[in-house]
Parts: C-alpha cells; structure tokens; sequence
C-alpha cells in the first residue's frame, strides 16, 4: 500500500512538510509506502474553465507544462492521498489551490478516479485561519466520495518559522492520531476488500438553480 503526500507550502521543509512527516512516519511504522511531493514552489496555473478535460476524459488537464498531470496519476495509483498546506489569508497557498483545482477537476470528470480512496489533509499556520484552511482542503476530498480518517482535533498545527511546529505538543499528537488512524483504516479497507461487496457509484445528478 501507498500514500502520496503533496507538501503546498512555499518551503520544502518548513511547518507543513513537518506536520506530513509526522503522519506518514506512522503510516511507515504500519508498512504503508510513504511520499511527500513538493508542489507549493512550482508554477502551477489554476484552471482556465476550458472545459478541454471534460471533452477529452483522458486523465489529463490541457495545461500539460507543470506536474500537475505526472501528479494525477501518482493518486490515481495510491491508495491514500494526503493534502498539506500552510495558511495564506484564512485560506489554502494559492498555488496549491491552483493546483488542486485542476487535479480534482479531471479526477471528477474521469469517473471520480480517487473514489473510496482513503484521503486527509493537514494544515501548518502561525496563529489563526488553520480551521478555515482545513476546511476548504476537505471540501476536495469529500466531493470527490473519498474516506477520511480522523484524529483527535482538527488537523492544524501552529509555527511561523520552519521547525517551529516540531514544539506544538497538541499538534505533534494530532498528526501522529491522524497517521495511526489513516494507517489502520488503510489496512481494514484492503482486509475486507475481497469479501464485501463495493458500493456501487451512482451517476451524478446536477441541479440548476437558474433554468
């Protein structure tokens, strides 16, 4: 098994990279494949709303001169995915919505590719905004019908400089929780694979509210 983790963050390996770390050291101690990819430094453009993936429905974005495609089928092969970012005005880093937006975007209009994929996110912020930032990561994560492991708060946890968060007792704990939990529901998921039927996925059905 695998889990593929996407560091947003300006730095390599400042606060967000460090609350990744912790959770996917346990999901190492449980045998579990572990990644970080860093993508909060690249030049990733958001979404154009060309509707070219729609068209195409070849697992690709159109705007093929980035690791945004690379990065669609490193989750598609996973079986967890891990979203991490830090705070930018109570909100994800804009390059990693950018990058989100699109990767979530061809996922969806692909057959939801990531569904009943085990998925989770993790926010590092100096002060205030985290839970807003958390949010909005899982608002990709739910559409998408995936399965989230829980911790013991909410995934956020606090530093301004790099390696600050590494002095966050409370928020060291959650992520080691949330990496325990992600590791173990991982193993259930692929223990009871063969013997309980999917549940199959119902075409979507969209609602206009202006005819």
């Amino acid at each position: 098994m695998k889990v593929v983790a996407f560091n947003g963050s300006p730095h390599k390996e400042g606060n967000t990279y460090h609350a990744l770390s912790v959770v996917g050291e346990q999901l190492k101690q449980a045998g579990i494949e572990f990644e970080i990819i860093h993508v909060g430094n690249k030049i990733i453009r958001g979404c154009t709303a060309c509707m070219g993936c729609v068209r195409n429905k070849n697992e690709k974005c159109v705007i093929a001169n980035d690791e945004v495609n690379a990065c669609i089928q490193k989750m598609k092969e996973a079986d967890g995915i891990l979203l991490g970012s830090p705070v930018h005005f109570s909100g994800i880093a804009g390059t990693m919505k950018s990058f989100l937006d699109r990767v979530f975007e061809v996922a969806s209009v692909n057959g939801f590719m990531f569904r009943q994929k085990v998925g989770a996110a993790v926010v590092a912020v100096r002060r205030s905004g985290g839970v807003f930032t958390f949010d909005a990561l899982n608002h990709y994560l739910l559409y998408s019908e995936m399965i989230m492991p829980t911790s013991n708060y909410w995934n956020v946890t606090h530093g301004r400089i790099p390696g600050e968060a590494s002095q966050d007792g409370e928020g060291n704990q959650i992520m080691r929780v949330l990496g325990k939990n992600m590791g173990w529901l991982l193993q259930v998921l692929a223990a009871g694979k063969d013997s309980v039927e999917p549940v199959a996925m119902e075409e979507k059905e969209v609602t206009n509210f202006i005819r």
